[in-house]
Formats: structure tokens, sequence, C-alpha cells
């Protein structure tokens, strides 16, 4: 008999709407809105700590700079250095596309805490607990978005759940792949429900850095088991030998940071 390759033959284009020379991307709409919904849940809960709403615009904007920028000069220096280094006025065209989610992190981890330097005057622990439940979901969002672009592809795959990427870039639109675009999404949606539940229905928010240690364990833990179902996007990997992906070696100092905070005693009980 002969063998029949099933897969899901996948279509979709970036744009939503065109008018004339201005478009409506997936990819915008589902970023802006990641973070206005999570602009929401923050409000919720600032509310029920009596914290100030009116910083929350505040924070918003920080957030918004932070992980563009971050996400910004983490794809030229973490992925292609070799490139941006002759061609310095190009760093700053972000319509062109490439961003590093690495890279964004760290841009929102430092806003933050030029957000608590300024304005809150508390650890940067006190808000990071609470930016990242919704920034877990702004994950999902994103890579949604990817999806919709066809890029950051999976690699080959017989799996009947693979995508044949029909508008990715060559050599990416030739043979079915792994969706990893959505694996990431799945997970990210997983870890916003644990991180959600985790602040609301348990007393972990009570020990500063514990929410947001646990968002670093999920979030790039997946992000490195999904490193091994993705096609290289290049950076360092080569010069280290190729044992890991350059998303993966980047992961490992975001995860054991989120153990120290998951594991470390509780600041808050101890006695002078």
């Amino acid at each position: 008999m002969e063998n029949i390759l099933l897969y899901i033959t996948w279509k979709a284009t970036p744009e939503i709407i065109e008018f004339g020379s201005f478009a409506l991307r997936w990819y915008g709409l589902l970023f802006a809105s990641g973070f206005l919904i999570g602009l929401y849940i923050v409000k919720a809960m600032f509310k029920a700590e009596n914290a100030p709403e009116a910083w929350l615009d505040t924070i918003f904007l920080y957030m918004v700079l932070g992980a563009v920028i971050g996400a910004r000069l983490g794809h030229v220096f973490f992925y292609d250095w070799d490139y941006y280094s002759q061609h310095l006025a190009e760093i700053p065209a972000v319509w062109k596309g490439g961003l590093a989610s690495h890279g964004g992190a760290i841009g929102i981890i430092l806003a933050l805490w030029i957000f608590s330097l300024r304005t809150s005057k508390k650890s940067v622990l006190w808000i990071l607990d609470k930016v990242v439940v919704p920034t877990a979901l702004a994950g999902c969002f994103i890579r949604l978005g990817n999806l919709m672009n066809s890029e950051i592809v999976g690699l080959p795959s017989d799996a009947p759940w693979a995508f044949l990427f029909v508008n990715a870039f060559p050599p990416y639109n030739d043979v079915p792949r792994h969706p990893v675009q959505l694996y990431e999404s799945i997970c990210y949606l997983i870890s916003f429900i644990i991180l959600y539940r985790t602040y609301w229905k348990t007393s972990a928010k009570e020990k500063q850095g514990m929410v947001f240690g646990l968002f670093l364990i999920l979030i790039w833990g997946a992000r490195f088991v999904m490193e091994y179902f993705k096609t290289s996007q290049g950076g360092f990997e080569t010069a280290l030998g190729n044992v890991l992906s350059t998303g993966q070696w980047l992961s490992i100092p975001f995860i054991l940071i989120g153990l120290y905070y998951v594991l470390r005693p509780n600041p808050a009980l101890k006695t002078g």
C-alpha cells in the first residue's frame, strides 16, 4: 500500500486588511492585544493591593519601550551581529523584522527596574511578580503572530499535524514542518494559567520574587525544550560547538535565576 503523507497546508498571510500602502498585520494586533490585556490584569492586582492605579500608564510605557528596544538589540547582538556591525544604521529599523524574546525579557526587567527606582520606590520584584503573569499570555499571542507570519518554523516532520508553510521564505516552504510556534504558544498559555492561579489562589505572592521565579522556569524551560524542534535561528551556537542552540544557551541563565528565587528562603520571614 502506498504511504500517504498527512499534513496541514498553512496559507495564512501576515496582513489582516490593507488600505493602500498601510496594512494591519496579525503580528502587530496580537502584540498590542497582549499588552492591553496585561494592563487590565495588572490593574486588578493593583486594586487588590490598593496600589496607585496612576502608575499603570507609566508601567505600560516602560514595558512597551523596554520590550521593543530590548528585543531589537537582543536580535542584533545575540543573533546577527556580524551583519549589523557592518550596517549600524539599520539597527533601529524594527519594521524590517528581527526581534529576540530573550532581549525583550532583559529590556522589560531593566525598564521596570528604572520604574521602581524613579516611581514606586519599591523593590523591582514587587512589580515583576505582577507583570510576569500577563507577560506569559502576551508571549502566547506573539507566537501566534509568528505563526501568521510563517516565521520561526520547525524542523521537517512527518507527523499528521505538521504544517506545510506555503508562505515561508525558501527553503522553509519545501516540506511539512513542526508548527513550533503553536507548540510554544500552547506552552505559554499553560504557563499563564499556572501563574495566574498561583498569584490569586495561593500565598506565593507573599514571598517576593516567587511568582517571577516561577515565570522564568516555566517560560524559559519551555523555550529550551522547544528549541529541539526549531530550525536554527543563527547566533553564536556554532562558536560553542553546536552543542545547544543560541536560544537554549540564552535560556539557561533565566532558568537558573528562576530556581534561585523559587528556592531561596522567604526574606519576609527573617528576623534581625
